[in-house]
């Protein structure tokens, strides 16, 4: 189905998404009017400095929070205004999430860590483990099915951390600074990866404060107080390195 097609429904649709807090009776916005689209098929790097908004941007896109203004739709469906009970089944059901400390239990073997969300959902054993082995083989992790996170390097947890999130064959992976844990040459192999799986059809959307990180990324949008500011698509690499890293020097410049 093209883009174009008036059928046609964004993985994710942001318009006009506010958040604020209430702290001693003052309003603090974190977020300002924010609106987004992501196709599916789609690797989008988000990225910002601390403080930027970009960590509330995130829970927002992966239902660990709604807006206090505007619409955010996720393949379609409404999130704000939704239910706990909801927003539970959608982070489910749609969404596999990689963090940064892996989150990974030390006591459960790499294969008893992917079938987690696959329990959740309610499948049978037997389905478990095969769906667990064939994403752990995903990631290049098929002869360390048994072993447990102390038997892993950081490299290697992070792996077990993308299967698991791809176990339950979800529309998109939203990864948390995926690489920060990580060595520079470990990071470059989990990015690889990464873009690989993108290549595959998967949706990735990635948060970042690195802008090398962010360059991996086929489209990068940059989070500044609380505003979102499209930077381009990479469609030609040293192109799309020059516009990216040029335009972040001007936004800085204006900060």
């Amino acid at each position: 189905m093209s883009v174009n097609d008036q059928s046609y429904i964004p993985l994710i649709e942001m318009d006009g998404v506010t958040k604020y807090y209430m702290m001693a009776r003052e309003k603090t916005t974190v977020l300002h009017n924010v609106s987004l689209k992501v196709d599916h098929g789609e690797f989008l790097a988000i990225v910002g400095p601390s403080g930027s908004g970009k960590s509330t941007l995130m829970n927002i896109i992966g239902c660990l929070d709604t807006p206090s203004e505007g619409s955010y739709k996720l393949e379609g469906s409404e999130m704000n205004g939704q239910s706990d009970n909801k927003l539970t089944v959608m982070r489910n059901q749609k969404i596999g999430f990689i963090f940064q400390g892996y989150h990974l239990l030390p006591k459960l073997t790499a294969l008893e860590n992917c079938e987690l969300p696959l329990i959740y959902r309610g499948l049978p054993g037997k389905l478990r483990k095969q769906l667990a082995k064939e994403a752990l083989e995903r990631v290049g992790l098929g002869n360390r099915l048994h072993h447990r996170q102390s038997e892993l390097s950081g490299g290697q947890q992070q792996r077990v951390a993308i299967a698991r999130a791809l176990a339950t064959n979800p529309p998109m992976l939203l990864a948390d600074e995926p690489t920060g844990a990580l060595d520079s040459k470990t990071g470059m192999e989990v990015l690889n990866m990464m873009e690989e799986l993108n290549q595959t059809g998967q949706t990735i959307v990635l948060i970042t404060h690195d802008m090398e990180v962010a360059q991996r990324a086929r489209r990068t949008v940059v989070i500044r107080d609380g505003v979102l500011t499209e930077l381009g698509r990479r469609n030609d690499d040293e192109a799309y390195a020059r516009l990216v890293n040029g335009r972040e020097e001007r936004l800085i410049e204006q900060a």
